[in-house]
């Protein structure tokens, strides 16, 4: 591989690995200001929560029908829109003077969050060399990680300094810096020619996809593991506190470990997926034993300080099987109908974390702290299954499954 491709492969990883981390930093910008928000509006926490649902419940829906648009009129179009949308959402919130103002602006974000699977993907897919897709990939769900842990320290501390009007207004300015350099780097980012069918033939082509189980197995993957996400998320602090008595600065600590940890995963995850076809044993793997270390948190069979160091391993092995999982759907995905597979399957994350923190938020409310963890451990036992059975598919399959669409 020379050395001008190993360039060109860097730099598109890099462009669309820095759009993620812009997604997912939008993630958290309304969460990370609930205090404000709360005191700004006199607000329940209901009221407060529900502005996350309306985000990934439009982004959900969103990505969905993402997935079709990339298709038809290119990936780098659509990622330039979601940016753009971010940004205007920021501005919106930032000006709202009632709840109402929250919702639109929860929803505009939505909106912008639900191009970026289809968009990131298919270019990765059709811009990097296969020899370092898996790596694309991997640098991918690092970004994301990077932008979750970036938003609740950018937005807090802005906010803390000044208000929460202007931490939003400074949320701006991110998707508009990050789109500029799109720009100016737009041939890198470039779509392969969109075929063009005879009239009739796309339509009658375009939901073919959907009649693939492997493609609702995926789904029904992203969907189980957000809902184990959406617990560790929410309230993994709260229960390792009430749990092993530690304090919340310590509890805190150990939710960083798992998100650092994550990240190593993700950059190990690529070199172990790098080359290999059967991802769905990688995925097996790492999330059996993520999965038992979750179980373990909840038993408490440790002090306090081996729980931070599980919550990191718990992280590390999820992080694992990120790069596994993505090339897993692509061995899955029909040609050229890749746009549209990783948004319907990519909806299935938006879907579990809009329900995920409600269900955990009842346990935890129950008094039981170690059924959230026992829960997270019993939803990754579950993607096992529905990975293992997109594997089994796609290697039995393969050939009339990348012929179809």
């Amino acid at each position: 591989m020379d050395k001008q491709t190993l360039r060109n492969d860097a730099r598109v990883i890099g462009l669309v690995g820095l759009a993620h981390g812009v997604s997912h930093f939008y993630h958290l910008i309304l969460a990370a200001l609930f205090p404000w928000l709360k005191t700004a509006f006199e607000l329940s926490y209901s009221q407060l929560a529900l502005l996350m649902t309306v985000f990934f419940v439009v982004s959900g829906i969103g990505q969905a029908l993402a997935g079709f648009v990339v298709d038809r009129v290119g990936a780098r179009r659509v990622l330039f829109s979601g940016m753009a949308m971010l940004g205007v959402s920021a501005l919106v919130l930032s000006n709202a003077q009632n709840y109402a103002g929250l919702v639109a602006g929860a929803l505009l974000a939505g909106m912008g969050n639900s191009i970026f699977h289809p968009a990131d993907y298919t270019i990765l897919n059709q811009r990097v060399s296969r020899e370092r897709v898996a790596h694309g990939f991997s640098v991918h769900g690092l970004s994301g990680s990077i932008g979750w842990a970036a938003a609740p320290v950018f937005m807090t501390g802005v906010a803390v300094a000044s208000d929460w009007r202007t931490a939003l207004l400074s949320a701006a300015a991110l998707p508009a810096i990050v789109l500029a350099i799109l720009w100016i780097n737009r041939e890198a980012l470039r779509p392969d020619p969109i075929v063009r069918h005879p009239a009739g033939a796309a339509q009658e082509g375009s939901f073919d996809f959907l009649r693939l189980p492997s493609v609702w197995m995926c789904f029904a993957f992203f969907f189980l593991t957000a809902l184990a996400l959406g617990g560790i998320q929410s309230f993994s602090t709260t229960g390792l506190v009430k749990l092993y008595g530690m304090s919340l600065a310590l509890a805190t600590s150990a939710f960083t470990a798992y998100m650092l940890a994550s990240a190593l995963g993700m950059l190990l995850g690529g070199f172990l997926a790098s080359g290999r076809k059967n991802h769905d044993r990688t995925i097996a793997i790492a999330f059996a034993l993520a999965a038992v270390l979750a179980l373990a948190l909840g038993l408490v069979i440790v002090p306090a300080w081996g729980a931070v160091v599980m919550m990191a391993l718990v992280g590390f092995f999820s992080g694992i099987a990120g790069p596994s999982r993505d090339l897993m759907i692509r061995a899955a995905a029909p040609k050229n109908a890749t746009g549209r597979v990783y948004g319907v399957v990519y909806s299935g994350l938006d879907s579990g974390l809009s329900v995920g923190p409600l269900m955990f938020g009842l346990m935890m409310d129950a008094g039981k702290p170690s059924l959230v963890f026992a829960t997270i451990a019993f939803f990754l036992l579950l993607a096992i299954a529905t990975a293992t059975g997109v594997g089994t598919r796609t290697r039995k399959f393969s050939p009339q499954i990348r012929g179809q669409v």
